[in-house]
C-alpha cells in the first residue's frame, strides 16, 4: 500500500508539473518577460510553496513544541540543501542521456550567477546566525530582517534585467499549445492562470501523498525528528522543482532549467531561514552543521562552475555526492 501511495503521488506531481510549467512558458510569453524571471522567480516561488509551508505549518501548530521546532528546522535547512545537491545531480542525469556526460549546457550565465550569488549571501548569514546566542534576540532581529530585504532586492535586479535579457533574445517562448485549449477553451490569461492554478494544486496534492508515504517507510528508521526532516521532507516537497527542471532540461529550455532551481535557493535559503532565526532554537547541532557545510560547499562549487563559464553535466557528480555523504553519515 505504501509503494502504491509514492507511485500514485509521483504521477500526480508529474501531471501537475507538465501541466505548470506549459502554463508558465505561456505565461512568460504573454507577458514578454525573460526567461531568467519566468524560471527564477514565478516557477521557483510557485513550485516552493508547498516545501514552504512544512515548516510554518509544524513550527505553528505541532503538539510538541521541541519536535515541532525540530521539524521546521530540518525543513528549513533541508530545502536548499536538496536543491543545491540532488536537484542538480537528477538533472544532470537526465540529461546525460540525450547530450553525453560531456556535453554542455547552455543557461543564461548572468541570472545564474546572480542567483547563486545572492543565495550564498543569504544562506552565509543565515549559517552565521546559528552561533548567535538566544539572549541576543535584537542580534537576531537584524539578521532576520537583512535576509528578508535581501530577498526583495534580489527579485527588484532580477525583474530589472529581464529588459535587456529580453532584447538580446532571452525571451520566453512557448513549446507547445497551452494544454487546455485541447479542450477548446481559449489561451487568454484567464485560461493561462487556470492552468497554473490546477497544476500548482495537483503538485501539492501530490507532495503531500509523498510525505505520508516516506513517514511511512522511515517508521523503521530510528532518527531524531530533525535528521530525518533534513533527510525525509525535503525528497517531497523539493520535487516539483526536480520534475520542472528535468522537463525543461530534457527540451534543452537550459534557462528556465537552471532559473527554477537557482530561484528557488535564493527563497529558500532566506525568507525562510528568516522564519527559523527568530521563531525556532536554530543552534549549532552536529546534523545541522554538517548539512550547513554541505549546502555551501556545493553553493561555492555552483557558483565557481557558474563564473568559469562552461557547465557539462559530469559537473555535478559532486552535487549528488555531497547528499550522498549526509544521508550515509546520518543513517551510519
Amino acid at each position: 500500500m505504501t509503494i502504491a501511495l509514492l507511485l500514485i503521488a509521483l504521477l500526480i506531481i508529474l501531471v501537475g508539473a507538465e501541466s505548470f510549467t506549459n502554463a508558465l512558458e505561456h505565461l512568460g510569453e504573454r507577458l514578454k518577460i525573460s526567461e531568467g524571471v519566468t524560471g527564477s522567480i514565478f516557477a521557483a516561488v510557485g513550485t516552493a510553496l508547498p516545501e514552504t509551508m512544512v515548516p510554518v505549518v509544524a513550527i505553528f501548530s505541532a503538539s510538541s513544541g521541541d519536535i515541532g521546532h525540530e521539524v521546521g528546522v530540518g525543513a528549513i535547512l533541508g530545502a536548499p540543501m536538496m536543491l543545491a545537491t540532488v536537484a542538480f545531480f537528477l538533472m544532470a542525469a537526465f540529461a546525460a542521456p540525450k547530450r553525453g556526460w560531456g556535453g554542455s549546457f547552455k543557461p543564461e550565465h548572468t541570472g545564474l550567477q546572480r542567483d547563486l550569488g545572492w543565495f550564498l549571501l543569504a544562506f552565509g548569514l543565515s549559517s552565521a546566525a546559528i552561533f548567535i546566542p538566544h539572549e541576543t534576540p535584537a542580534v537576531r532581529g537584524v539578521i532576520a530582517f537583512s535576509l528578508v530585504l535581501i530577498y526583495f532586492v534580489y527579485l527588484m535586479l532580477t525583474v530589472r534585467a529581464s529588459a535587456r535579457l529580453v532584447q538580446d533574445g532571452h525571451h520566453t517562448e512557448a513549446d507547445h499549445p497551452l494544454y487546455l485549449s485541447y479542450i477548446k477553451l481559449p489561451e487568454n490569461m484567464a485560461t493561462i492562470l487556470l492552468q497554473l492554478a490546477i497544476g500548482l494544486v495537483l503538485i501539492v496534492l501530490g507532495a503531500k501523498g509523498f510525505v505520508y508515504g516516506i513517514e511511512a517507510l522511515s517508521a523503521w528508521v530510528g532518527l531524531s525528528a530533525l535528521a530525518l526532516s533534513l533527510l525525509i521532507i525535503p525528497i517531497a516537497t523539493e520535487l516539483p522543482e526536480k520534475v520542472n527542471s528535468i522537463l525543461w532540461i530534457r527540451r534543452h529550455r537550459d534557462t528556465l532549467a537552471f532559473g527554477n532551481i537557482t530561484g528557488a535557493m535564493v527563497f529558500q535559503g532566506s525568507l525562510l531561514p528568516a522564519i527559523g532565526v527568530m521563531l525556532t532554537p536554530w543552534e549549532p547541532r552536529p546534523e545541522v552543521l554538517l548539512g550547513l557545510a554541505l549546502t555551501l560547499l556545493a553553493g561555492v562549487y555552483l557558483y565557481v562552475l557558474a563564473r568559469r563559464g562552461t557547465l557539462r553535466p559530469y559537473h555535478f557528480i559532486l552535487n549528488g555526492l555531497c547528499y550522498a555523504a549526509y544521508f550515509l553519515i546520518m543513517v551510519g
